[in-house]
């Protein structure tokens, strides 16, 4: 009977870890999102700019303040450049 306690426990703790996951994904990308969408308001491309801000805030779990510039405020979305190396990030 013991080991099918702790069996019990043991899928009950894999079953709330992998709910927490996805709730804490779920919240990743919807900061995500409303920070891409402020930084992109203004952009002449909007969908190429939320693509890659998006991209970029998923990597580096930060997106600058404002509609341009200020990208020293997160290091790593400054400097994320392209295959051509230029700038990745919006």
């Amino acid at each position: 009977m013991k080991p099918t306690v702790a069996t019990f426990v043991f899928l009950a703790l894999v079953l709330l870890s992998s709910s927490l996951l996805q709730t804490t994904i779920a919240a990743g990308s919807s900061f995500c999102d409303s920070k891409c969408a402020v930084r992109c308001s203004k952009a002449g491309r909007k969908d190429r700019c939320l693509k890659y801000c998006g991209i970029c805030c998923k990597d580096c779990h930060c997106v600058p303040s404002g509609t341009y510039g200020n990208k020293d405020e997160c290091p790593c979305y400054r400097d994320k450049k392209n295959s051509k190396g230029r700038p990745k990030c919006p």
